[in-house]
């Protein structure tokens, strides 16, 4: 049997519910849309060279009572044990990611995401993506364009794989590729660890961060911030030193930075590695 949350209260509390929202489509798009907003996409401890726990309780004290977000084997395991608890007909699925790869490179399959039916329709719900996130449920089994609060997406078929792609600047940019395979809690265990400490890992001494909001995306990588509003040109600010990183992080994303002594250290090794660049 799958681990369960121990505290629902809480975690609906963070989205603003203050009582179980029903198993519906709708609840389902607010429940992506305040999620994406309230619990940050960070790899701060992949930045550091910290283990990444995928027990759920583990995950559930990070999210809910360290102030913190994380990557999407903590923050769609998080939100799929969410969806369960409130009666949604839910199961992870993982794909690959090809953003910035070149076409028909097949990369390591690690990325969670959720499949959920409702009334006989299928939906891929993802609350995990980082700075291009999809913040609205999208229907599996169509292939013209899905709004969402944010960009278009839409979800081409590719034999057994699909293909999720986002709509910037009028152009169709490819995210990940995905299957239905049924997945095994070691599946997710081995992901994790790819993820997490593989030295061809992009998470491994990167710091990223994104949060959405109505109309804008907010990100951080290679050295900047960046502020991406709708019908707007992106705003990008370098950030000059540690104090302004975690500045940033507490101010711009909302995270409770954690009093670590391997923090500093890292985001000073971060910002040289891109400054330099």
């Amino acid at each position: 049997m799958s681990p369960s949350l121990t505290d629902i209260s809480r975690y609906l509390q963070r989205l603003d519910y203050d009582r179980p929202p029903p198993p519906t489509l709708d609840a389902l798009r607010e429940l992506q849309r305040r999620h994406t907003a309230a619990f940050p996409f960070e790899t701060l401890s992949t930045l550091m060279r910290l283990p990444v726990s995928m027990d759920l309780h583990d995950i559930e004290h990070k999210l809910l009572h360290e102030g913190r977000g994380g990557y999407c084997y903590e923050l769609n395991r998080a939100f799929l044990a969410l969806l369960l608890a409130l009666g949604f007909d839910a199961r992870g699925i993982t794909g690959r990611v090809v953003m910035g790869e070149a076409e028909g490179t097949v990369t390591a399959r690690t990325h969670l995401l959720s499949l959920v039916t409702l009334d006989g329709v299928r939906y891929t719900v993802d609350v995990g993506f980082g700075g291009m996130v999809p913040t609205a449920p999208l229907q599996l089994d169509r292939e013209d364009a899905q709004t969402t609060p944010h960009e278009p997406y839409r979800i081409t078929r590719q034999g057994e794989q699909y293909l999720l792609q986002a709509q910037v600047a009028g152009d169709w940019r490819a995210l990940y590729v995905f299957d239905l395979q049924q997945q095994a809690e070691i599946d997710h265990v081995v992901g994790n660890w790819y993820v997490s400490t593989h030295p061809d890992s992009p998470f491994l001494d990167e710091l990223r961060v994104a949060r959405t909001g109505p109309g804008w995306r907010r990100t951080l990588g290679n050295g900047s911030v960046a502020l991406h509003r709708t019908g707007h040109a992106s705003e990008r600010r370098r950030l000059a030193d540690v104090d302004a990183v975690i500045t940033e992080l507490r101010e711009g994303f909302g995270l409770r930075v954690p009093d670590h002594p391997a923090l500093a250290p890292a985001i000073a090794r971060w910002l040289q590695a891109h400054h330099d660049a």
